[in-house]
């Protein structure tokens, strides 16, 4: 391999791609125009980038408020990432394979790619997107293991931040380049911190707890059209319950890997600051939450995203690992049913992430030092 190029450091005035104009990449985008950085928005749709273009910019309230203006707004994935030294993915990981296939043509050596966040898997099957699509350029794949903002879309051009994380892990893939990766991301979001490598990012999904399994046990109240909030109402007590049965599963996956993955409630607590004994208690005193509404749908990201990206691979990963996870597995088998798909079938596995065939020591040792290219 070539010797590596050098990160860039990231000036006030450099250059960001969003990708995504969805309710992340939208909050995202303003935050980082407000700040002063250049901000190249995509979006896939060119009817929202022709309505944001009209609109001139993206309101943020809530807990950041502004105008802010992107440099451009495009549905031109190469225009978008071209000298960005930073390029930002925010769309949903149900995204990540066709955007991965899309912009390798048009990257150039020494970006970081961020995904936020990576769900599940999401760096290592990237990589094998790229690889897939003949991209030999040095890039850097990053993933958070959550999103920075609890924010929506509540108008065309309007995106109302309810809460920013004060702790975000990130990693890169491999490894060895998360420290260097950091010094760079920084500049933009200093609640970035360093996690020990992608399978912690991957494992520390909360996604995949605090989402599928709230929708589907709140179907009957999604279908009927009852507005509540998801998070305040849609956790009852019996609710967590069972969550926290999924998230003992989660922490025994990250535990054959040697993985010091957080609990819920300790990310709970990492996360927004919140101390609580049980998953029920710290919903509730959770203010990040707050107004947060259901799905007004069953087809929602929280079923088509969150299940094949996070609990599909979770799957994988235990199944490679010989460690029993009935909750999960029910879960993504109840979502096949609600849904009449197969999302073992469609969703990230040990092919698509590259990983086929390796056990756990081999896996390790690629996520730690392996060639990221």
């Amino acid at each position: 391999m070539a010797e590596r190029i050098l990160f860039q450091e990231l000036l006030p005035d450099s250059t960001i791609a969003v990708i995504g104009a969805g309710n992340g990449g939208q909050a995202m985008a303003g935050f980082l125009a407000l700040k002063g950085f250049g901000v190249n928005l995509w979006n896939r749709s060119g009817s929202k980038v022709n309505l944001l273009n009209k609109i001139g910019g993206i309101v943020l309230e809530g807990q950041v408020t502004g105008f802010a203006t992107p440099n451009l707004m495009t549905s031109d994935i190469g225009e978008a990432v071209h000298g960005a030294r930073l390029i930002m993915v925010t769309v949903p990981a149900s995204g990540h394979r066709d955007v991965a296939a899309q912009m390798a043509p048009y990257l150039s050596d020494g970006q970081i790619i961020v995904l936020n966040p990576g769900r599940t898997g999401g760096a290592l099957e990237f990589r094998q997107v790229l690889l897939k699509n003949n991209c030999n350029c040095d890039v850097t794949i990053v993933e958070t293991s959550t999103f920075i903002y609890a924010s929506r879309t509540t108008a065309e051009g309007v995106s109302h931040i309810y809460g920013i994380k004060q702790r975000v892990p990130v990693a890169a893939l491999p490894a060895t380049r998360t420290i260097e990766v950091l010094r760079v991301l920084r500049k933009a979001y200093p609640q970035f911190i360093p996690a020990e490598n992608v399978l912690f990012t991957g494992f520390d999904n909360i996604g995949a707890v605090f989402h599928p399994l709230p929708v589907l046990l709140n179907a009957g109240r999604i279908e009927s059209k009852v507005a509540y909030e998801h998070y305040r109402d849609g956790v009852t007590p019996s609710v967590a319950r069972v969550l926290e049965a999924l998230d003992r599963e989660r922490l025994a996956i990250a535990r054959a890997f040697g993985v010091r993955t957080r609990s819920t409630l300790q990310w709970m607590y990492h996360t927004y600051g919140i101390k609580a004994k049980t998953l029920y208690e710290a919903v509730q005193k959770n203010p990040g939450y707050v107004g947060i509404t259901a799905p007004g749908s069953l087809d929602h990201r929280y079923i088509f995203e969150d299940v094949p990206f996070g609990l599909v691979p979770l799957a994988s990963f235990a199944k490679i690992a010989g460690v029993r996870v009935p909750v999960i597995e029910s879960t993504i088998s109840l979502a096949n049913a609600l849904h009449g798909v197969d999302y073992r079938a469609e969703g990230r596995c040990a092919v698509t992430m590259g990983i086929e065939g390796m056990d756990v020591d081999a896996i390790v040792e690629l996520v730690l030092g392996g060639d990221s290219q």
